[in-house]
């Protein structure tokens, strides 16, 4: 299993893709648990199987399609992750991160990453929409930073700047065009864990202690790999299930109910990223 990649692995990547389409992407897109819909609207697309591409990780995870296409959006060529893959499954976080860092070498300058999280916040409802407005590295902070290793100064510098993990412009453009759009969006920080496993009470108590609104297992990796590099990052959570409070019966949380909540969302989802697109 590689820790690290190099440039050239990238580049071997970006070239296979390039040898089928002359599509050249500005937007990428990371479809989360059960809003891989999107990617089927991609017009004029080319689809590669993760499978089929030079060190591209294959997704294990129902719900997560597990295929690179590229085509036009809303006349933006874009390139569509449908589905990722996640830390838990047994890859690195370099083999996490890979794909995101061949979108930056074709030479996308925004990522619009999605997920399905479970919401923290009280208010929040099964079916909310939420713009990640910051984001607590869990993960990272324990050691398993998808920029440890090796620096790819082809891409960015060996310590790089987190101050702004998501773009202040493309978030008040999600504003806007969710009001425009009459599409509820909730705000907050996402907190990501290793998973596979869901929270336990304790664990509950302990993200709404540090701040979080929202919890899942996926996205900051990716957005941390997409900084180094330059790319302006736009988050949206989609709330699959809802986290007890205190005192509260636990109930069980699982991916099918994930993935049932995901297709609800994937519509609402799809409204606000392609109202966004026709507005830049």
């Amino acid at each position: 299993m590689p820790e690290f990649f190099s440039y050239a692995d990238f580049e071997a990547a970006a070239a296979a893709i390039r040898e089928v389409t002359d599509i050249r992407p500005q937007v990428g897109l990371v479809l989360g648990s059960g809003l891989s819909p999107l990617a089927e609207h991609v017009e004029d697309s080319v689809s590669f199987g993760y499978q089929e591409l030079p060190h591209f990780p294959a997704s294990t995870v129902a719900g997560h399609v597990g295929q690179f296409v590229l085509g036009h959006l809303e006349d933006q060529p874009v390139a569509v992750m449908q589905g990722r893959v996640h830390y838990y499954e047994g890859y690195s976080m370099a083999q996490v991160t890979f794909p995101v860092r061949v979108m930056q070498v074709l030479g996308i300058n925004r990522l619009i990453v999605t997920n399905a999280a479970g919401g923290l916040h009280p208010d929040f409802r099964v079916g909310d929409l939420m713009l990640i407005t910051d984001h607590i590295n869990l993960i990272g902070m324990a050691g398993l930073n998808p920029l440890r290793g090796p620096n790819v100064d082809e891409l960015g510098p060996r310590f790089p700047d987190m101050s702004e993990p998501y773009d202040d412009t493309l978030c008040s453009l999600a504003r806007r065009v969710a009001a425009d759009e009459d599409l509820p969006l909730r705000e907050g920080v996402y907190v990501c864990l290793a998973g596979p496993a869901y929270e336990t009470p304790a664990d509950v108590r302990f993200l709404r202690l540090i701040g979080a609104h929202a919890v899942g297992m996926s996205t900051v990796p990716e957005v941390t790999v997409a900084r180094h590099g330059g790319t302006r990052v736009l988050g949206l959570s989609g709330i699959t299930n809802v986290l007890p409070e205190e005192g509260e019966p636990a109930g069980e949380t699982n991916h099918e109910e994930v993935l049932e909540a995901g297709k609800r969302l994937a519509p609402r989802l799809e409204a606000l990223i392609r109202g966004m697109l026709r507005a830049e």
